[in-house]
Formats: structure tokens, sequence, C-alpha cells
């Protein structure tokens, strides 16, 4: 079974990326353990951990095959050197997906089941 930290890169939506401390802030856990999480990934073509990078748009590392950049950039979000300039605008927040899912519908919380 897949670690919930996984299963929250498919609510990442194409064009976005978010940080190691956004996902380990709505996993409970720590960017380091994000960190580790991402590494040994078991299937990195289901769940896309080439879009987590550092809160400062840095890339950070990535075994998945191929060029974290090439994938990010083939997405449409810029990479410069090792980073994504303005990471603001390409961040993707979970709290804000939650915020809106539930303003939307009324409902609880959606990542609660995932």
């Amino acid at each position: 079974m897949a670690h919930m930290a996984l299963k929250l890169l498919l609510c990442i939506p194409k064009g976005k990326a978010t940080s190691y401390s956004e996902l380990a802030r709505a996993c409970g856990t720590s960017p380091r353990a994000i960190g580790r999480i991402m590494k040994h990934n078991p299937n990195t073509k289901k769940y896309p951990c080439y879009k987590v990078v550092c809160a400062d748009g840095t890339l950070g590392g990535y075994s998945g095959g191929g060029s974290k950049a090439m994938k990010l950039r083939k997405e449409g979000i810029p990479v410069v050197g090792n980073r994504i300039p303005n990471f603001q605008n390409y961040f993707f927040s979970f709290a804000k997906m939650a915020k809106a899912a539930k303003n939307n519908s009324g409902a609880q919380d959606p990542l609660i089941g995932i």
C-alpha cells in the first residue's frame, strides 16, 4: 500500500509543484521524511515525485530516472539552473485545495481517506 504522501502527489495538477514542507504538513510528518519517501518511491510513473521541490524552488534530489528539470519543463514549469523562478506562481497548496473543496461542497476535508 502506498504512503499517503505518494497518493497526495496525484492531487497536484499539471503545471504545479509543491514543496517537501507543504507535503509534510499535509501528511503530519517532517520534510526529511517526505524526502526519504520520495527517494524510495516504488512507482515513479504512477506517483510523480518530480513535482516535489524545496520551499525556495530549488529542485532538490531526484532518483526517478530522467531529469527532474526536464519533467517539470514538460508540464510548463520553468526551470533556470537548478531552480523554479517565481516558485509561488507554480506552488500547489494542499491546504488551499482542502479549503476550496470544503467551501464548494460543505463536505469534510478531502484529504481524509487518502
